[in-house]
């Protein structure tokens, strides 16, 4: 694995082979809202803020990608673009931001949101106070001064999170994102078995954790994105998914 910025991820991939499951397990006990609920909760009758894509009515899934960009984002967004499909990017600050600041730019600039993963991965339920909300304004700031546009999108590393979590993420404006399909792309880079596990657990509504940081990943989308399509699906962004909900700062999303 070359060190451009995965070499952390590396490292951090063991330990979120084996956190993983843990941060699901705990997040059990999280009151987390699914998209319906989101959907739901909105004034009835209310439009689809989002596009042309209404996911009260169309089979909905959204594409996530944690912890870019890298080096393999490129070949991403071409695939997106030519497939035109939308997605997530919950970026890392330190490594990453800071080196591909023009693919920050151009994730913003072809429709997908930008979000956070935080600046340094650290694990936010064993840090302090001031140290989460330091790695959550680093990104935000530095992604504010590359699109125009504060994330109100977070997602915590390995999933852990916790009631400090909430109330930080809530003051500062900020939703929690997790996700319902992993192909757990850190343990492999098969790209034929990412894409049999995503296929194998989606379903609508379906929030698809991926992380092009590694190498089998990125070949994988096109074949994800055909056979979904096939499938009836619509890829659209979290906060489509949600619409006409809007994420609320605080909350946790599922």
């Amino acid at each position: 694995m070359k060190k451009t910025g995965t070499a952390f991820h590396g490292i951090a991939a063991l330990a979120a082979a084996i956190g993983l499951t843990l941060a699901l397990g705990g997040c059990t006990r999280i009151d987390a809202t699914s998209p319906s609920q989101a959907r739901d909760h909105a004034a009835a009758g209310a439009p689809a803020a989002f596009g042309t894509v209404d996911c009260r009515q169309a089979k909905c899934v959204a594409l996530t990608f944690d912890a870019g960009p890298s080096e393999n984002s490129p070949r991403l967004l071409d695939i997106l673009k030519e497939k035109k499909v939308p997605a997530t990017f919950f970026l890392l600050g330190a490594r990453h931001i800071e080196k591909y600041p023009d693919l920050v730019k151009r994730m913003a600039a072809e429709g997908h949101e930008v979000a956070s993963h935080t600046w340094d991965h650290k694990i936010l339920t064993k840090i302090s106070d001031g140290q989460i909300r330091e790695e959550l304004s680093r990104p935000n700031e530095a992604i504010e001064r590359l699109t125009g546009r504060r994330p109100t999108l977070m997602r915590p590393p390995q999933g852990r999170t916790d009631d400090t979590v909430q109330k930080i993420s809530k003051e500062m404006g900020m939703a929690e994102v997790l996700w319902s399909v992993t192909a757990k792309d850190y343990t492999t880079n098969d790209s034929a078995l990412i894409t049999e596990r995503v296929l194998d657990q989606v379903s609508r509504d379906g929030i698809i954790l991926l992380h092009d940081i590694y190498p089998g990943t990125v070949p994988a989308v096109p074949g994800i994105i055909d056979a979904l399509k096939e499938r009836g699906y619509s890829f659209v962004t979290v906060p489509q998914l949600l619409a006409p909900g809007k994420p609320e700062p605080g909350k946790v999303y599922r």
